[in-house]
């Protein structure tokens, strides 16, 4: 096994802030605009260089030339349509996702649409949909059309002509047998490669292209493994030698092709990164961390060899398989090179010689840079955000805590810039889900924003979040209204006690389930905060079962059964809209008219309870947006409305 090398994250050393002259309010319409750029790829000869970049609240592609430093093409799909993900899927060609905008979704819809064009813009193509064919022009022939959502499995890029799609067919959209195409990129014909054994087939090539292994379930929950040699044919089982191993996930081929690394669960610890022999089932585990699973295990496109892990226990680091890898060799200089950031090295050319960097901290939004080895130079590309300076940012440090129960709680704490780190008004952010989701460290639009008007802002990774394992996780089971507010309040305590929070000028804010939090945590605690702020929120749990998409699902009715359990007594005592005779902070509800997730009747549901007991609120409907603002105009007279709100019930 290979020797493990940790690198951690350069951070600034945290101390004391000298005060500065007031300088002028950042505009909030510098929180709630769109990114600039984005999904920066370079073209495997390393030639051209491909971007997202958001226009008019959509997002186009854009070729640039390298060498002429000049765009040479762009896709601007019409109407409400926009540019998902890509590939480049040869030297000079590339594939991409057509989505739609639905003002009532959180993201843009995906139909499974795929088009491709040459770097120079020529040679457009409908390639796979379930059209079967698109009119852009004269010269695009028919496709057969395709009645799935297809995704790029593998873009092949040592091919010029073939990519591989999985397809989740229609014909059983709740969970289908999910299929391997074959396409060629320049006349859209494709043929079926592999099938999966049974529903939710997760497909991995091996490094030559070929369909080697798929993990697949019947239940939803026991994923069986299967394989099949280089030259296809059918799939067998694979029973692995270690039983106890659990939500697998295969990632990467070793370089033999004989073993997969595989990412798994073992004994509710946090996930490893396992060696599995494909001949005796055997696994011998490479990586596990003690407190988090990896955030990222990377893998290089070209070679196909993980070459970096990635975790966050605290600030960002990396664990190295391979220290001598060339991916991981330029990955420890490139973060040498930029310090007091975190370094993603996004994609490189074939040869290796160029590659496109990403460059983010809790200040920083995201630089873009060029790499070329050959010269040693790191070139500036773009920014993500160029108009959010990161001189001008709040830092972000992580904050351990124990629980009234002796639970090792992590979470964040966000510092205003330029004032005393005492004594702060603070706002506690919660965040969705709440199973399966954490906070990170890094750079936070909505936590910016408050910290630039003088507020700290406190995250918790409660009970019941994803990436410290099991125990942790299921820990937060039929604890919602309970023990994962414990928790949230503890960490208002933790932060009150080490003096970075004045405990008379407190508010809790948050979306979804961090709706349901920052009414619940005051309802537990109503002298604890001032103000509470519902967005997008979950407030009536009995009604969870009838209304909203999760219930709409055997499956996730299910899941609401296993988290919230089955006692309606239960179930009322944990819902806000049961309980706010012993509220006593001012709440501010915000809620999307168009929302499948918590639906509008659970606003409703508060509403008309805050009515009932004379209890003052204030109520922002968005109609035409639906679990969270995809609109920046939306959000700005979001963001507006939330600050006008904690202006007039905290003392800034």
């Amino acid at each position: 096994m290979s020797k493990l090398i940790k690198v951690c994250l350069a951070v600034v050393i945290w101390g004391g802030l000298s005060m500065a002259h007031a300088s002028p309010l950042i505009p909030v319409e510098h929180f709630s605009k769109d990114f600039a750029y984005r999904s920066v790829k370079i073209s495997p000869n390393g030639e051209y260089l491909a971007f997202i970049s958001k226009v008019e609240g959509k997002n186009n592609l854009y070729v640039l030339d390298i060498k002429k430093s000049k765009i040479i093409s762009g896709v601007n799909f019409s109407d409400n349509a926009q540019v998902g993900r890509y590939e480049w899927s040869g030297d000079d060609r590339l594939v991409m996702e057509k989505q739609y905008i639905r003002g009532w979704k959180t993201h843009p819809k995906y139909y499974g649409e795929l088009f491709a064009m040459d770097a120079d813009g020529s040679k457009k193509r409908y390639l796979v949909g379930y059209q079967g064919e698109m009119q852009t022009g004269s010269a695009v022939r028919k496709a057969t059309p395709l009645y799935g959502t297809s995704f790029i499995l593998d873009p092949l890029v040592h091919d010029e002509e073939r990519i591989l799609i999985v397809t989740y067919p229609w014909d059983n959209v709740k969970e289908p047998k999910t299929v391997v195409y074959e396409v060629n990129v320049n006349t859209g014909y494709r043929k079926r490669v592999a099938g999966s054994p049974h529903k939710s087939g997760r497909f991995l090539t091996d490094r030559q292209g070929n369909v080697r292994v798929v993990s697949s379930t019947d239940n939803g929950v026991d994923y069986e493994f299967y394989i099949r040699p280089p030259e296809g044919g059918k799939w067998h089982s694979l029973k692995l030698e270690n039983g106890a191993l659990r939500n697998i996930i295969p990632v990467a081929f070793s370089a033999s092709g004989k073993e997969v690394f595989i990412s798994a669960t073992e004994h509710s610890k946090p996930k490893g990164i396992y060696k599995l022999d494909l001949t005796t089932g055997k696994t011998t585990m490479i990586f596990q961390d003690d407190v988090v699973s990896p955030t990222v295990v990377w893998v290089d496109i070209q070679s196909k060899e993980i070459y970096a892990i990635e975790l966050e226990p605290g600030f960002p680091n990396y664990a190295f398989i391979d220290g001598d890898a060339k991916s991981s060799i330029k990955l420890k200089s490139l973060l040498a090179s930029l310090p007091n950031s975190q370094v993603h090295l996004l994609n490189s050319s074939r040869d290796g010689k160029k590659s496109v960097v990403y460059a983010w901290s809790d200040t920083d939004p995201g630089q873009y840079y060029l790499y070329d080895e050959a010269q040693k130079s790191l070139k500036y590309l773009f920014s993500e955000r160029g108009w959010l300076k990161p001189e001008e940012m709040s830092p972000t440090k992580p904050i351990t805590f124990k629980a009234r129960d002796g639970l090792t709680i992590h979470g964040y704490l966000t510092l205003p810039k330029g004032k005393p780190q005492k004594n702060l008004p603070l706002v506690v952010m919660p965040h969705g889900g709440p199973h399966g989701v954490r906070d990170f460290w890094g750079f936070d639009v909505d936590a910016q924003l408050l910290a630039s008007r003088g507020i700290a802002v406190l995250k918790v990774n409660f009970r019941g979040s994803g990436g410290y394992g099991d125990v942790f996780l299921q820990a937060g089971y039929q604890n919602w209204g309970r023990d994962i507010q414990f928790d949230i309040i503890d960490g208002v305590k933790y932060v009150i006690k080490e003096g970075y929070a004045n405990p008379d000028n407190m508010c809790i804010m948050g979306a979804s389930f961090g709706g349901y939090s920052a009414l619940q945590s005051s309802i537990l605690e109503p002298d604890l905060f001032k103000c509470a702020i519902g967005v997008v929120g979950v407030y009536d749990i009995p009604m969870m079962f009838k209304e909203g998409d999760v219930s709409e699902y055997e499956t996730g009715r299910n899941y609401l059964t296993k988290v919230l359990g089955s006692d309606p007594q239960v179930h009322k005592a944990f819902s806000p809209s049961y309980n706010v005779d012993k509220l006593k902070a001012n709440v501010l509800i915000v809620h999307g008219g168009e929302d499948q997730r918590a639906p509008i009747e659970q606003a409703e549901s508060l509403v008309e309870a805050l009515k009932k007991a004379e209890h003052p609120f204030e109520y922002m409907l968005l109609e035409s947006e639906g679990h969270g603002f995809y609109k920046a105009k939306h959000r700005q007279e979001y963001y507006n409305t939330v600050l006008a709100f904690l202006n007039k019930n905290l003392k800034l």
